[in-house]
């Protein structure tokens, strides 16, 4: 009998083995439904403001309340960010689908930025007040510091409009300084500020997504008010243009010069 030589294949990598967004549920069952209004408006606002003006639009993804798995050896552990944003990854999941939740071991990048609205039920967790114990999950904190190592940290409170953000640095969180009421961060080409304002008709301080010199990134309902205002002022100065063109010709016939007569 002949006997065949053994191939060895090489192991293949926790984005071929592990589970992937398809196979991990976006909600959890023990927490139907959002804990409040302003957790679904003010997540929204940094969704249609975020346009990172360092990367392409296609590479760029941001989500509300989406599970974020994060651990390779515990592949149904996860946290829920009330919103966070990622660049360098396709807008869709491979290019083709809308996500169902966040697989980093598949999508291979991490988050750059996070943002938690504290409220009673979650503050202890946020503020990194709490501690994990041996064969549970670990904290908030220690996945977006330790494990993610996300460059940007957000908190920000809407009963005492505190905002606190940190930054990453030799491996740690820590806390940055405001400018001008903003938290810059140049490698997106953004800045993160609070704004008194109206958004879905409720006037309050939100915290949206500007420019580095603190321009409103504006949402789309803003833009589309821009723009027909900007075309109402278009036409309000033709018409003033025309009407001082006709005032003009009746003042040179009025001194026996013909208009249509000069160049």
């Amino acid at each position: 009998m002949v006997q065949l030589p053994t191939q060895s294949y090489p192991p293949l990598s926790p984005r071929q083995t592990l589970p992937t967004m398809y196979d991990l549920p976006s909600d959890n069952p023990e927490e139907p439904g959002l804990p409040d209004e302003f957790h679904f408006l003010q997540p929204l606002l940094l969704f249609l403001t975020f346009q990172p003006t360092n990367w392409s639009p296609e590479l760029v993804f941001s989500a509300c309340d989406l599970n974020l798995y994060y651990s390779v050896t515990h592949p149904q552990w996860y946290k829920r960010p009330d919103w966070f944003g990622v660049v360098g990854v396709p807008r869709l999941y491979e290019g083709q689908d809308l996500r169902l939740s966040y697989v980093v071991w598949q999508e291979e990048v991490s988050p750059y930025v996070v943002v938690e609205l504290l409220s009673p039920g979650t503050q202890e967790e946020d503020l990194s007040r709490t501690v994990s114990t041996p064969g549970n999950p670990p904290t908030k904190w220690q996945v977006y510091e330790q494990i993610l190592r996300i460059p940007y940290s957000i908190i920000f409170s809407r009963y005492t409009n505190e905002l606190q953000a940190f930054h990453l640095l030799g491996g740690h969180y820590v806390p940055m300084n405001l400018v001008d009421n903003r938290l810059l961060m140049p490698e997106l080409g953004l800045s993160l500020g609070l704004w008194q304002g109206s958004f879905r008709e409720i006037n309050r301080l939100w915290l949206r997504w500007m420019t580095l010199e603190g321009e409103l990134i504006l949402t789309p309902e803003e833009e589309a008010i821009t723009a027909q205002e900007q075309a109402v002022t278009a036409q309000e100065r033709a018409v003033a243009e025309q009407e001082r063109a006709e005032r003009l010709a009746a003042r040179l016939r009025e001194l026996g010069v013909d208009p249509d007569e000069l160049e």
